[in-house]
């Protein structure tokens, strides 16, 4: 079994490579999950996302702060679910330091006044690194047929 530290680097890993994920906040007694292009500061164990102050989701943290951001390559069969605390801030450098091409699909500028920054920091983890859906559907089959669980790859929990 690999070691806390290598688990752990393995969850910043595959979320940084995959890039994008589902954040996941809550409104009222519903759940709401968008996608969102993350931004990963493993020294700061924090992820950073660019936001509008006129977004729902920045209301919705400010009320229940506990979110989810579900990262999913499943052409690659990886997968990772970060559970954290969120915070809506105002930092116009981060802003700057996170501003992209992408941005510009939602604002003209990074010195749009109605940015915020989005951090979430994380406290706990699972991923899943499945070796591609071949081998996996070789491996289900053999399973069912010696009647064993097939070992479909790397799973974790991981405390951040």
């Amino acid at each position: 079994m690999a070691n806390i530290e290598d688990e752990n680097e393995k969850v910043w890993e595959l979320a940084e490579k995959i890039g994008f994920c589902m954040l996941t906040t809550q409104s009222g007694s519903d759940l709401k999950a968008r996608p969102m292009s993350a931004h990963g500061e493993r020294i700061e164990n924090a992820f950073y996302f660019l936001t509008d102050v006129d977004s729902h989701k920045d209301d919705e943290v400010a009320e229940h702060p506990k979110v989810c951001l579900a990262f999913a390559d499943s052409k690659g069969q990886k997968y990772v679910s970060i559970s954290g605390v969120a915070e809506v801030r105002n930092d116009r450098e981060k802003i700057r330091d996170l501003w992209s091409t992408p941005a510009k699909a939602w604002w003209d500028s990074a010195d749009d006044p109605s940015i915020r920054i989005l951090k979430v920091t994380p406290n706990s983890a699972e991923y899943w690194d499945i070796p591609g859906t071949v081998i996996s559907y070789i491996k289900m089959a053999a399973a069912a047929v010696t009647n064993t669980r097939p070992n479909l790859g790397d799973n974790a929990k991981v405390e951040m």
